[in-house]
Formats: structure tokens, sequence, C-alpha cells
């Protein structure tokens, strides 16, 4: 084994380790509207539907949406709108588009649904495309509270029941893997199937957490423990929005183009949106619990986990063998962590053999 290989397994077995340190493996049901409730928005072209509360809402507006996005593929707005969604507890953003069989993507911190833009329009030739900003992220509403991983999946129902879909599959990317996880354990009637990227597992809890760590380690998980600290880090971060947030896009596996850092940087720097940002740390007391709980009933249905090269690797599917009965593994050469911005031709290719029998069956 080369110095390079020896360190890399090294650093990945500290990590599974370190993972536990801040309580990471990584890192009420709603009413099905009737189709009464169903009506199309002004771009029917499209086959896109929404309940009536949704098609009551603004369109959203500004550089978190397809409108205002910069560098999106060509084409990208014929195909995708971006529409505000009444959930009936909190109002959503997402980009929409395509035909098929309903595919959710739930983007990663600190990321919004433009992080799937470039697979997005190949996607919507065989699926319906729904790619949502969480909630306090991106152009969703940012309440103070609701961040536990139950609550987020809950949020995903109401938006696909919003749509009018009972059956969906599911794709998810770093704390989206958290909430798509969830999403497929509490819910396991309304998943197909579900992808899952770039943690090494679900949150889990941990009884004797070690402090001490490697450096290399310690660099890539501190801001666990930060962002769930109350009030302080907003402190620290604003007006710095650039070096804290500039700093976990480098540190945390493979080299994005600097505008794009400075666009996703600009979509948090103002208060709400910093706070909303931090909220899925903040809800880990409760996620920690939920997942303990979930682990004791597998997933039933086919996961696709996915690891990036240089970063998690094969310990996606290491981590999730025990928490899902159909596990397939799959490591995206050359990629980090941002695997659908790095490498979205190999990530779409992984994704369309594991959605084809979804597809088929539903076309059928």
């Amino acid at each position: 084994m080369s110095d390079t290989s020896q360190k890399r397994s090294l650093f990945r077995r500290w990590f599974l380790i370190a993972a536990a340190v801040f309580g990471v493996a990584v890192l009420a049901a709603f009413t099905v509207p009737t189709s009464a409730h169903i009506t199309s928005v002004s771009d029917t072209q499209k086959g896109i539907t929404v309940n009536s509360f949704s098609a009551q809402l603004p369109t959203p507006t500004g550089p978190g949406s397809v409108s205002g996005a910069p560098n999106l593929p060509a084409g990208f707005a014929d195909t995708f709108t971006s529409q505000y969604i009444d959930t009936g507890d909190v109002r959503l953003h997402a980009v929409i588009g395509g035909n098929g069989p309903a595919l959710l993507l739930i983007h990663g911190w600190p990321e919004t649904w433009y992080a799937w833009r470039l697979m997005m329009p190949t996607l919507a030739q065989d699926f319906t495309v729904i790619a949502v900003d969480q909630r306090g992220i991106g152009l969703s509403d940012k309440p103070t509270d609701g961040y536990d991983t139950g609550t987020l999946a809950k949020d995903m129902i109401g938006l696909m029941d919003a749509l009018g879909y009972q059956k969906f599959a599911v794709a998810g990317h770093d704390t989206g893997f958290a909430i798509a996880y969830a999403l497929a354990a509490d819910f396991p009637d309304r998943i197909d199937r579900v992808a899952l990227a770039e943690i090494p597992g679900p949150p889990m809890p941990s009884a004797s957490p070690p402090v001490f760590v490697p450096g290399q380690v310690n660099n890539r998980l501190w801001h666990l423990a930060f962002n769930r600290v109350d009030n302080l880090p907003e402190q620290l971060i604003a007006g710095r929005e650039d070096i804290f947030f500039g700093y976990e896009f480098a540190i945390q596996g493979g080299k994005l183009p600097d505008d794009l850092i400075k666009y996703y940087v600009s979509l948090v720097s103002n208060p709400d949106s910093l706070r909303g940002s931090l909220g899925w740390y903040r809800g880990l007391d409760a996620t920690l619990a939920q997942n303990e709980a979930r682990k004791a009933k597998p997933l039933t249905m086919p996961v696709l986990a996915i690891g990036g090269e240089i970063s998690y690797g094969e310990h996606v599917a290491d981590a999730m063998k025990p928490l899902a009965e159909d596990v397939q593994g799959v490591v995206i050469p050359g990629a980090g962590h941002w695997v659908a911005e790095q490498a979205p031709e190999a990530l779409l290719a992984a994704l369309t053999k594991f959605l084809a029998p979804y597809r088929t069956t539903v076309a059928a």
C-alpha cells in the first residue's frame, strides 16, 4: 500500500471514530390532499400541479430562484420553474420540471437546490424533478424551530402531497442524506427507493465521545459542534461569511470554482439565512434520538450509497449496510464531498442506473 493510501485509510478510520465525537456518524403524518385541491399553475405545459394555496403564492425571484440564479445550463428555464409550495406548516421553495415519475432532490449544507443544477436537465428527460430548498435554506421559510430530521422529513411529505405525488424516489446529499434517510425510515410506504450521498451514515448518538482527534479530522468536523452552539456562531460569522463558508467548502474535499463559492456565500450573508443555515445542527439532539429508534427497523426499499473517492468513499455504503436490507454502493472516481458539482456525469450515470427500475415500473 502506498504512503498516500495508508494516510487516506488512517484518516477514514479516525474519521469514523471522530464522527461519534460530535454525536454524528458523519458528520404526525400529513393528510394527502384530495384531487379537488389540485389545480394547474400558469405554466401547465410543464405538467406541474400544486395545491390551491400554493397556486396563490407569489413567484420566487432573486438570485436564489431560477430567474435569478447565475450560470444555469442552457435552456434550463425552458424546463424548470421556481415555485413556492405551502406544505401546511412551512412554505418551501422548489425548482420543478420534467416528465415522468417524481424524483425529489435534497441538497446539503451550505448549498441550496442549485447544487443539483448540472444534473437536472438530463434527469428531467425521464423524471419530474423536484429540487427543494430545505427549511431554513435559500428561499424557503426560516422558522426558529423544526430542524430535526423527523420534522424536515414531514416537510418533504407536505411538499409532495401538495404536488400530488403519493409515491416517489429521493436523493439526498450531506444534510440532505440525513433528511432522506429519515424520510425513508418514517414514511417507507411513500418511498420507492433512496440514494444517499456523502456522509458515512445518518447521525447516531455516542455514549462516550472522544475529544482529541488528529488535526486533519478535527479540521473537517469542528463545524458540527460549533454550529450547534446557540447564538454565538452568528455573532462570529456575520461579516466574515466568506471566511467561514469558504473554509468549509475548501476543507470538505475537492475544489469548487471561486465564483460558485461566492454565490453560495451571498445566499447566507443575512441574519435570517445565516441562522436558518445552522438549524439542522441545532436539531441534532432530537435527530440523534430519532435515529436511535429508526435503526431498529432497517430500510426495505433499495438504497444507493454514494461516496466521493477523495472524501468518504466506500464508508458511505459500509455505514448503511446495517441500516438497510438492500444496499448498493458506488464510489465516484476523483470526486470529493461536492459530488453533484465535481462529477455530475459520473453521479448522473450512477443515479440513472439505480433509478431505472423505478422509472420502468411507473411507466408500465
